[in-house]
C-alpha cells in the first residue's frame, strides 16, 4: 500500500493535477527602497494597492494571475497598505504584520533606515510595555491600557517619574502607539541617547462610549464620547496608574498628548484642566472645535502661567490642517503661549512618529546626563 500511495503521488502530474502555486512573497522590499507588492487574485479584473496618504497604485497581472507593482523609492518608515480587489478591501493574506484597527485592519511594510531614525530598533537598554485591563464604571465597560515603563525603572526611586498620557486616534485600539507607532522603541532610543527624560508613558483606550466608533457623525454621541474619555481619565486612568506605578503628582510632572482624536481629547482635557496637566501636546488634532469659547470657557493669556508647554503640530497636506491652523490663530489672538509646528505629509503615522520623538524631548526638563 506504501508502493501504491507514492507511485500515486508522483503519477498525479501525468493526470492532469497542476502543480502548488508558488509562494508568493509580498511586500518585498528592495535594495533601492522601492516596495513590490503582489496578490494572487486569477478572476478578478482591477486589483490596486492603497496605501494612506498616497493614491492607489493599479496592479498589472501576469499568466498566473498574480498582481504585482512596484513603487517608487520610499523615504525609510513604516507604511500601511491595504489591496482592493473588485472593489472590496483586504489585507496582504502572505504579509503577517498587520495594523490592528477598529474599524479595518491593514497591512504594513517596514522599509528599514539608519539606526539613527527614532522608531528603528537599536541595540540599546530596553524598556517594558504592561497591559492592564479594568472595568470602567464611567464606560460602563471592560476596557484595557498600555503603559511604558523605561529601561532599569526602580519603583523604589527617591524622585518619582514624570508620567505622560499619550492617546490614539479616532478607530485605533489601546496598541495604536506601540503596534503602530512604534513609541515604546522612540522612547528607549531617545532616553539612551540623552535626549528625553526617563518617564511613565500610559496609553489609554481613548473612547468614552463604544458608540462613537459607530456613529462618527453624530455630534451628541462625540461629544459624550468626548466627556466619557475625560471622566474616565481623570477618574479611573490616573489613579489606578499612580496606584501601581511610582508616578508624581505633581501636576508640573504630568503631560498630556495624542494624536487626531486624541489630539482633540488632549486639548479639551489639558487645556480645561491645567490644575492637572502642565505639559500639552496635539499632533493632527481631529474635533478641533469650532468654537474655542465654547470648548474653552476659562482659557486667556492667564494659562501662560500654569503652562510648561502647549505644542500643536499638523502636516500641510493634512485635511484638518486649515482646522488646526485656526486653532493657532485664536490662541495667539487671546495671547496664550504655544508652538505651532508644520510638517510635511498627510493624516498618516510617519508624520505621528515624527511629532513624537520632536515632542517627547521637550518635557520636563532636561535629562540628566
Amino acid at each position: 500500500m506504501r508502493l501504491f500511495v507514492c507511485s500515486l503521488f508522483v503519477m498525479l502530474p501525468l493526470l492532469g493535477q497542476a502543480p502548488p502555486a508558488a509562494r508568493l512573497v509580498s511586500p518585498e522590499v528592495r535594495p533601492d527602497n522601492r516596495v513590490t507588492f503582489r496578490f494572487r487574485a486569477p478572476n478578478a479584473v482591477k486589483v490596486t494597492v492603497n496605501r494612506a496618504g498616497n493614491k492607489p497604485l493599479e496592479m498589472q497581472k501576469d499568466e498566473q494571475g498574480v498582481w504585482t507593482v512596484t513603487t517608487d523609492a520610499l523615504e525609510p518608515d513604516m507604511y500601511g497598505y491595504t489591496f482592493n480587489v473588485d472593489g472590496v478591501g483586504t489585507i496582504d493574506p502572505v504579509n503577517a504584520r498587520v495594523v490592528p484597527n477598529l474599524l479595518g485592519a491593514s497591512s504594513m511594510v517596514h522599509v528599514h533606515g539608519p539606526s539613527t531614525l527614532p522608531w528603528e530598533t537599536n541595540d540599546v537598554p530596553r524598556g517594558t510595555v504592561h497591559h492592564h485591563f479594568f472595568k470602567s464604571a464611567v464606560a460602563n465597560d471592560n476596557r484595557d491600557m498600555y503603559v511604558y515603563t523605561p529601561a532599569n525603572y526602580n519603583p523604589k526611586a527617591k524622585a518619582a517619574y514624570p508620567v505622560l498620557y499619550l492617546l490614539h486616534g479616532f478607530s485605533d485600539d489601546a496598541s495604536g502607539w506601540t503596534a503602530v507607532g512604534q513609541a515604546h522603541v522612540i522612547f528607549d532610543n531617545l532616553i539612551a541617547q540623552g535626549k528625553m527624560k526617563p518617564m511613565v508613558v500610559v496609553m489609554p483606550l481613548g473612547y468614552g462610549t463604544m458608540e462613537a466608533l459607530k456613529s462618527q457623525r453624530d455630534a451628541s454621541v462625540r461629544a459624550r464620547s468626548f466627556d466619557g474619555f475625560r471622566d474616565s481619565l481623570l477618574q479611573e486612568v490616573i489613579p489606578q496608574v499612580e496606584k501601581t506605578y511610582h508616578v508624581s503628582k505633581d501636576r508640573t510632572q504630568r503631560a498630556i498628548a495624542g494624536l487626531s482624536m486624541g489630539g482633540a481629547e488632549s486639548l479639551r482635557v489639558g487645556l480645561n484642566y491645567l490644575d492637572k496637566f502642565a505639559w500639552i501636546g496635539a499632533f493632527s488634532s481631529g474635533g478641533v472645535p469650532a468654537s474655542f469659547t465654547e470648548t474653552f470657557p476659562n482659557l486667556d493669556s492667564k494659562a501662560n502661567d500654569k503652562l510648561k508647554l502647549l505644542w500643536i503640530a499638523c502636516g500641510k497636506d493634512d485635511g484638518l490642517f486649515e482646522a488646526n491652523s485656526k486653532l493657532d490663530a485664536a490662541l495667539t489672538e487671546r495671547n496664550i503661549k504655544h508652538q505651532w509646528i508644520v510638517t510635511p505629509g498627510a493624516h498618516t503615522w510617519p508624520v505621528w512618529r515624527r511629532n513624537l520623538a520632536e515632542f517627547a524631548p521637550l518635557l520636563f526638563g532636561q535629562p540628566k546626563t
